[in-house]
């Protein structure tokens, strides 16, 4: 049987954190899945543009790829997304999954990194996230995550990582976004509050591309870097993408291994297939 893991990202076009991050996230799951081909594909159809016009390197959008795979002979397929929250991206992963699914014996979509949390048959995929980044948090007094933020529900995940951040007793690492909540005038009271005046800066995303290096880190007057020095606090830059932190990387390892042992399948799943049941 032929079989593949094709990974989806939302890509990024800046060529030196493609190579520090997403490459890096692909070769890690390339020597832990010998039996399988590793294949790419990037949700952004903007960034996938942008490449290939100004670089003339060419990726392929997700259903380019699975079709491929389907004319190919593959009937193994596994769809690793390297999204952090379960938003739209995701969801264009699943319905392209969707599409798909009669065409492929085996098909299925791993979890992005924040999907499960506080239920106990499942991943506390939180905490995980919390173990696998703490040396930065436990080598710098306090830290300032910057996501990206979306409209979208699944905004409510930044919000759950600062509580789970507290709970653990990580108190001084702050969560916000770009364009969601928590915002930057969200963290700036939490860091006025707490009196707190010098911080590290660091992207909450998989590569430190545009947002990472004009909205957090410019020196634009505008930026989260600049705004913070207006307030008279400190700022130290932390200017990698999380895929270049290889334990965080062997998270998405465990997902596909997940999927391929047959344990916590899609959302209410777990172990053989069986429903999680929810306490009201």
């Amino acid at each position: 049987m032929k079989k593949a893991i094709l990974v989806v990202s939302f890509g990024t076009s800046y060529l030196d954190t493609l190579e520090k991050t997403i490459e890096n996230a692909e070769n890690q799951i390339r020597n832990s899945f010998s039996e399988y081909d590793i294949y790419r594909a990037f949700t952004s159809h903007k960034i996938i543009k942008k490449l290939k016009e100004k670089y003339e390197i060419f990726v392929d959008k997700p259903e380019e790829m699975m079709e491929k795979l389907y004319e190919d002979g593959y009937e193994e397929v596994i769809m690793q997304p390297l999204h952090m929250i379960p938003g739209e991206e995701f969801i264009y992963v699943n319905k392209i999954a969707e599409t798909f699914k009669d065409k492929f014996s085996i098909l299925k979509v791993g979890r992005p990194i924040f999907y499960y949390q506080g239920i106990e048959e499942l991943p506390q995929d939180y905490s995980l996230f919390i173990e696998a980044t703490k040396e930065l948090y436990e080598k710098n007094n306090a830290v300032v995550y910057v996501g990206h933020g979306t409209a979208h529900p699944s905004n409510s995940v930044y919000g759950c990582l600062q509580a789970v951040l507290e709970d653990e007793g990580y108190e001084n690492v702050f969560v916000g976004t770009v364009e969601g909540y928590p915002n930057f005038e969200t963290v700036l009271r939490r860091l006025k509050r707490k009196n707190i005046t010098e911080v590290t800066l660091a992207p909450l995303m998989m590569v430190a591309g545009d947002h990472a290096r004009n909205d957090m880190a410019s020196d634009d007057e505008d930026s989260w870097k600049s705004m913070l020095e207006e307030e008279g606090i400190k700022v130290n830059l932390h200017m990698k993408g999380l895929g270049e932190n290889e334990k965080f990387n062997e998270l998405y390892i465990n997902r596909i291994e997940d999927l391929i042992n047959n344990r916590y399948i899609g959302v209410g799943q777990t172990k053989k297939g069986h429903k999680v049941k929810v306490k009201s």
